[in-house]
C-alpha cells in the first residue's frame, strides 16, 4: 500500500461504499460500530449510502422499533448504535464524554447530585414504556423541582442521563426525537470486561474504517491516546499492519474493490464517516489537483473513487430538490457525469425531482 490512492479505495470497500454492502440499516451500524448522526437526515443518507437497496422508510422504521439506536455514546456527540453494543459501549466510552463535559457541567452549577436526582425525575416519568419528548422531560424535571430554564442546563442533564446508561432514543413522533428508558428498549446482556471492550472497539473500527492510524480510533472513539492503544494491541492479531506516506495503517483489508472503467462517485452527507471519522483526512485528497481550499472538514464532500473534489448544498426552492456541487478540482466529463448520477440517487432517496448546479 504506497499512495494514498490505495488507501482511499480500501477505505471505501472497508465502509462498505463500494463491494459488498450491508444488508440492512442495523447490520451497517452494528460493522462500522458507530456510527455519526447529529444531523438525522444526513446520517440517513450515510447508511443508505452503506446498504443494498435500503429506503428512507426502512431506516426510519429501523429507529422506531429500536433496530439501531441514536444517543450520545462516542464523543461529544449523537451517534447511532446497535442495541447490542450499546451497553458495553457505554461503559467504556461514556465516562470520557462526561469527563469532556465536565467543566460545562460546572459552570451549569450540574453535578452528581444534580445528575442523580434528575436521572430519578426522568426515569418516573418514562416507566411503563413511555416514551417523551425533550421539551416533555423538562416538564417533568420542573415538576420534580430541578431548574432547566438556565442556560443549556436541559440538554446537559439529559446527555447525562444518556450517558449513564437510563435513557436512549425512542420512535419520532412527526418529526421530534422522544427517550425512553434503556432498560425498556433493550434487553440485558452479559457485561464485558474493560479490556474485552477496549479490544471490541479497536477492532470494529480497523476493520470497518482501515487503513487508519492510531491518532484516527483516539479520534474516532474519544478515548485516551493510551487507551486507544492498549485497544490496538489487543485487537493487532486480527489486523494488517502497513506502512505508507511515513505513517503506520491497520486495517482488516488493505484491498480495494477492482476500479470500473467510468468513474464512481457519491454525495456524501455532512459529518460522513469517511471523513469524520479520521484524525488525519490527508488521504481522501489529491493536493496536486486542488484548485481551491476545502471549504471545512465538516462540509458535505462530492467524492470521486475515493477523493474530495468538491462540496455540495441542497435547497428546495419551489419544493423542487436543487444540489448544487463546488468543485475544488477541475472535473473531466467523466467525472461530471458520475456526479450527476449520484445526485439522482440522493434525489431518488429523497424522493424528490433533480435539478443540478455546478459553481466552479
Amino acid at each position: 500500500m504506497e499512495s494514498t490512492l490505495d488507501i482511499a479505495r480500501a477505505r471505501l470497500r472497508n465502509q462498505r461504499l463500494i463491494g459488498t454492502r450491508c444488508a440492512t440499516p442495523e447490520s451497517a451500524v452494528s460493522w462500522m460500530g458507530a456510527v455519526q448522526a447529529q444531523e438525522y437526515v444526513e446520517a440517513q443518507w450515510g447508511l443508505a449510502l452503506r446498504t443494498r437497496r435500503s429506503t428512507r422508510d426502512a431506516i426510519e422504521q429501523a429507529a422506531t422499533d429500536g433496530s439501531i439506536l441514536r444517543t450520545h455514546v462516542l464523543r461529544p456527540t449523537w451517534h447511532f448504535v446497535a442495541p447490542a453494543d450499546i451497553r458495553w459501549m457505554l461503559s467504556l466510552t461514556g465516562p470520557c464524554v462526561s469527563k469532556r463535559m465536565a467543566p460545562y457541567n460546572r459552570q451549569l452549577e450540574l453535578d452528581a447530585r444534580a445528575f442523580r436526582k434528575s436521572e430519578t425525575v426522568i426515569a418516573r416519568a418514562l416507566r411503563g414504556g413511555t416514551s417523551l419528548t425533550r421539551q416533555e422531560l423538562r416538564t417533568a424535571l420542573e415538576r420534580g423541582g430541578i431548574d432547566v430554564a438556565s442556560g443549556q442546563r436541559l440538554a446537559h442533564l439529559v446527555m447525562q442521563a444518556e450517558l449513564d446508561g437510563v435513557i436512549c432514543s425512542g420512535p419520532r413522533r412527526g418529526k421530534q426525537f422522544t427517550y425512553m428508558l434503556l432498560d425498556g428498549r433493550v434487553p440485558s446482556s452479559p457485561t464485558r470486561s474493560r479490556d474485552d471492550s477496549l479490544a471490541e472497539l479497536a477492532r470494529r473500527y480497523f476493520t470497518s474504517h482501515g487503513p487508519a492510524q492510531l491518532r484516527d480510533f483516539a479520534w474516532w472513539s474519544g478515548l485516551p491516546v493510551g487507551d486507544a492503544r492498549a485497544g490496538l494491541a489487543m485487537s493487532e492479531p486480527h489486523l494488517i499492519r502497513h506502512e505508507a506516506a511515513g505513517a503506520t495503517y491497520w486495517a482488516a483489508s488493505v484491498t480495494g474493490a477492482r476500479r470500473h472503467a467510468s468513474p464512481q462517485a457519491w454525495l456524501l452527507p455532512m459529518y460522513d464517516e469517511y471523513l469524520i471519522a479520521y484524525k488525519d483526512r490527508s488521504a481522501a485528497f489529491d493536493r496536486r489537483r486542488l484548485t481551491r481550499t476545502w471549504p471545512d472538514s465538516f462540509s458535505a464532500a462530492v467524492v470521486v473513487d475515493g477523493l474530495v473534489v468538491g462540496a455540495w448544498r441542497r435547497t428546495f426552492p419551489r419544493n423542487r430538490l436543487t444540489v448544487t456541487v463546488t468543485a475544488l478540482v477541475r472535473l473531466t466529463g467523466r467525472e461530471a457525469s458520475a456526479i450527476e448520477d449520484a445526485a439522482h440517487a440522493y434525489a431518488g432517496f429523497i424522493d424528490a425531482g433533480l435539478e443540478l448546479a455546478f459553481s466552479v
